[in-house]
């Protein structure tokens, strides 16, 4: 299967955050890859709490958000203009948020965040099928 890839800016609202939640899963099922249902809506569900994250903590700079699928890999990515990394935990029960990295955490296969000169990359994995192999997505958003 050749690579697949979306990628388009995020203006820093809620809104815009649900909107690109939509467009990627609509430009992820549009590849008509065969992926299943429940990764699909696990995929979803992450790009959800990245662009959560970013609109939340970095909505007054650039963001973008972007998929890209391989034989081996769905990458869920968020890029956005602040450089201070989220913390992955539990908060307290009265809490309102906090929760985004952890539910990440869990359900994708691999994630992580990376510093860029202009702020961060978090990014998510899910593995489709085949081997332990790298992924032949690179990074959509370039240092």
């Amino acid at each position: 299967m050749e690579a697949h890839q979306i990628h388009f800016p995020v203006h820093g609202t809620p809104a815009a955050a649900s909107s690109a939640r939509q467009q990627l899963a609509i430009g992820i099922r549009a590849w008509d890859a065969s992926l299943d249902q429940e990764l699909l809506e696990t995929a979803e569900l992450v790009a959800a709490e990245l662009l959560a994250n970013a609109v939340r903590h970095a909505g007054h700079g650039p963001i973008s958000a972007g998929a890209c699928l391989s034989d081996e890999r769905l990458l869920i990515e968020v890029t956005d203009a602040s450089s201070k990394a989220p913390q992955v935990g539990l908060p307290d029960a009265e809490e309102e948020g906090g929760r985004g990295l952890f539910i990440v955490a869990a359900l994708a296969d691999r994630h992580g965040i990376e510093p860029l000169p202009s702020g961060k990359r978090c990014w998510a994995e899910f593995k489709v099928s085949g081997p332990d192999q790298p992924s032949r997505c690179l990074p959509l958003q370039r240092s």
